[in-house]
């Protein structure tokens, strides 16, 4: 039973963290990658398929308040699958332990910004 039951919890925890808007997809991929021994890649993985169902809710309740833009939509989602490609590709074609440091080196200065965010510009 604790073999799906601390994974279950650890993902209703992040969901419900996400659903706030606090970035419990991040939490998540932690989790899984410091306690649960999952692999960087699969945690990822699973982390993008996490993101999934929040996006498309998030879309579809933009959409139908006419928050979005169709052409900056048209102009961004080419290039922005293009990255997603090339990046899914380098990440399977680069050592799973080249790519821990530079990510974790990415969380730590993203958690920095968050304790000290710069001053807001003035329109």
């Amino acid at each position: 039973m604790t073999d799906w039951l601390i994974p279950f919890l650890c993902g209703l925890g992040a969901s419900v963290l996400s659903a706030w808007g606090v970035g419990g997809g991040t939490l998540l991929l932690l989790v899984m990658t410091l306690l649960l021994d999952v692999d960087q890649r699969t945690a990822q993985g699973i982390n993008l398929l996490f993101f999934l169902p929040a996006a498309a809710s998030a879309l579809f309740v933009h959409r139908k308040n006419g928050y979005l833009d169709r052409p900056t939509l048209h102009a961004a989602i080419p290039p922005a699958a293009a990255a997603a490609l090339l990046g899914a590709w380098i990440s399977t074609a680069v050592d799973a332990q080249v790519l821990r440091r530079p990510f974790g080196v990415y969380l730590l200065l993203s958690g920095v910004s968050l304790l000290w965010p710069g001053k807001a510009k003035k329109a």
